[in-house]
């Protein structure tokens, strides 16, 4: 079989694309519940937090294998549509639908109709709002629209006109707490809305899966750097979900190996009016929260001496002088 083409990330995404959780990360939960039809490629594969992949060569029983959701061609009156309940339930900014690898094939429409439900299946009495109004589609592109709605939501029905394929469905938006202000929870879980602001060098793996549920699957399911062959460090700068005070701090080297980081250490502060793009040439100067530690390789590091900085919204972590982390975890109260 021929090697991977991997879609390659779009050059205009939106603010909204940056500063809000992908609520639909599959990492999460999310999950498709009914789908119309999807012969052709899993409606699941839709909901991958991975660029889609294309094989020029790969097909199966029913034809070409697709990464995203592929329905068949429709020959009678209708459309086509799935139900996707969100991994965790939010306030949505804005939807990403991506069709890319498809070409001839796409969904050359796409409306979303979006609902608040406590249970897996919506009953079938459901009162659903349309979010995007029917909107065209183009081949192998990213479309991108804003939403403007303050409901909380936790499914959506996408609807596509009259059939095809999407490669990739995300929903931008900012997790609804689901715990109380007594509760210890991980203050930079994408569960709870923590988002990664800004890094250095993410060579081998994005720092957004430090904040992804369970355990590192494999090596690249985590944030490494390239080698670094000069002096400095490697650093990253995450928001946290919610503001609040850090007890405890975890950090997993879960199948790094030969190349774990030598030391880890973690800056913090209290943001009042952040603006992402100016916080990077701050957080130099923040005060630590973890002083410089060692780490080992493959292993389980946990961390309970920490600096009294109160209240955070902020940390930067740096690793020294480069390497690879699979999962961080920041243990406290919501403020």
């Amino acid at each position: 079989m021929s090697q991977a083409i991997t879609a390659p990330a779009a050059t205009d995404a939106p603010a909204f694309s940056q500063q809000c959780v992908n609520l639909a990360d599959n990492r999460l939960g999310s999950q498709i519940i009914a789908v119309s039809d999807d012969f052709f490629a899993k409606a699941e594969r839709m909901l991958n937090h991975l660029p889609a992949l294309f094989y020029p060569d790969k097909y199966d029983d029913n034809g070409k294998w697709m990464d995203g959701w592929e329905s068949r061609r429709r020959r009678d009156a209708g459309h086509d549509w799935c139900i996707v309940k969100l991994g965790v339930a939010g306030k949505v900014k804005g939807l990403q639908l991506d069709t890319s690898f498809f070409t001839g094939n796409f969904a050359p429409a796409a409306s979303i109709e979006a609902c608040y439900c406590e249970h897996d299946t919506p009953p079938s009495d459901t009162q659903w709002h349309s979010i995007l109004s029917a909107s065209a589609l183009s081949a192998d592109n990213h479309h991108f629209f804003a939403v403007d709605t303050e409901q909380p939501i936790s499914h959506l029905k996408i609807n596509i006109f009259p059939d095809g394929g999407i490669a990739r469905l995300r929903v931008f938006g900012h997790p609804i707490p689901q715990h109380s202000s007594e509760q210890s929870i991980d203050l930079v879980a994408l569960k709870n809305g923590g988002r990664v602001i800004g890094y250095n060098d993410a060579h081998y793996g994005t720092p957004s899966n430090l904040l992804a549920p369970a355990k590192g699957v494999n090596m690249g399911d985590g944030w490494e750097t390239r080698r670094r062959r000069e002096p400095g460090n490697d650093w990253c700068i995450i928001a946290l979900g919610q503001a609040g005070e850090v007890d405890k701090i975890e950090v997993a080297t879960t199948h790094f190996k030969g190349n774990f980081p030598d030391k880890l250490s973690i800056q913090a502060a209290n943001i009042q009016d952040p603006n992402d793009l100016s916080l990077i040439s701050q957080s130099m100067f923040w005060q630590e929260l973890l002083p410089a530690k060692s780490l080992s390789a493959d292993n389980e590091h946990h961390f309970n001496e920490l600096n009294s900085l109160g209240t955070i919204t902020h940390i930067r972590v740096n690793i020294y002088p480069d390497g690879g982390i699979s999962r961080l975890r920041l243990w406290g109260k919501s403020a």
